[in-house]
């Protein structure tokens, strides 16, 4: 008998709403785009562009997997919707460290020195999506779903961990008026620039958080658990909550505040 989408989703996935889900994160992957290049920001900006259309293809692949479901596709499916906001983590993570350089402030401690805050969250976020990628892949093999179940715990945990650590640093840089931000245009002041760079970060790492703990409880629920056969659920926690971030970098677009060129850098004192 012919493998079904319900043989591996547990549920009957709902149709039309992942094409949608693709076509909206295509979108939001032009917008950026656009962005970007008007801005002529700094090219660690289309981290922001790839992982965009990352969770298009992801989302493209849900809708092949509904109508022509194999493990293969599976897999790539699972991989494409599960790891690519690791680099919005990794873009939030390099904006304050962006700040952290550009004050040229001489830090006493060492986690506020850029290179640690960019590298070492950069190595944590590198070593969660390693460890979520594995355990993943193990989770389609029907001899290793138990084991890879507790990889991507172990993955998501510690991304938890570091994500918390992040924030704490970016409190504390927030705070201290010696950390500055380039102003863009129409910003009054480097301390309004600041402050609307450092709520867009807060704001778009408590809604990963949020994230991130739905996908852990997913996890840690099992594969064909309430959470996992919960469509509804992965709608709400996962895609909404990403989007919800893309639309706060779209409205709030930084981009402005780390331009690409020396020359483009207009500071008013």
């Amino acid at each position: 008998m012919a493998e079904t989408a319900i043989d591996y989703f547990t549920y009957k996935p709902v149709r039309g709403a992942p094409e949608a889900a693709a076509s909206i994160f295509f979108i939001v992957a032009a917008i950026l785009a656009y962005q970007t290049r008007r801005a002529q920001a700094a090219r660690w900006m289309y981290i922001l562009v790839g992982t965009a259309l990352a969770e298009g293809i992801g989302y493209i692949l849900r809708v092949v997997c509904i109508n022509h479901i194999s493990l293969g596709l599976y897999i790539a499916m699972m991989l494409f919707l599960l790891l690519p906001p690791n680099a919005l983590a990794l873009f939030n993570y390099k904006v304050v460290g962006e700040i952290a350089r550009q004050s040229n402030v001489r830090a006493k401690r060492f986690y506020l020195r850029p290179k640690f805050i960019t590298w070492f969250f950069f190595a944590s976020d590198v070593f969660s999506f390693m460890l979520q990628s594995t355990g993943g892949s193990m989770m389609a093999q029907d001899d290793m779903q138990e084991t890879g179940k507790w990889i991507c715990v172990v993955g998501l945990a510690i991304q938890l961990g570091f994500l918390a650590s992040f924030v704490a640093v970016a409190i504390i840089i927030g705070r201290d008026p010696q950390y500055i931000v380039i102003c863009g245009p129409r910003q009054v002041s480097e301390v309004a620039a600041k402050r609307r760079v450092m709520w867009t970060i807060h704001a778009t790492t408590g809604l990963l958080y949020v994230r991130s703990i739905y996908r852990l409880a997913e996890m840690i629920d099992g594969y064909g658990g309430k959470l996992y056969s919960a469509e509804w659920a992965f709608y709400v926690f996962d895609f909404a909550a990403i989007l919800l971030m893309f639309i706060l970098y779209i409205v709030f677009f930084v981009g402005h505040n780390f331009p690409h060129r020396k020359s483009h850098c207009i500071r008013q004192v």
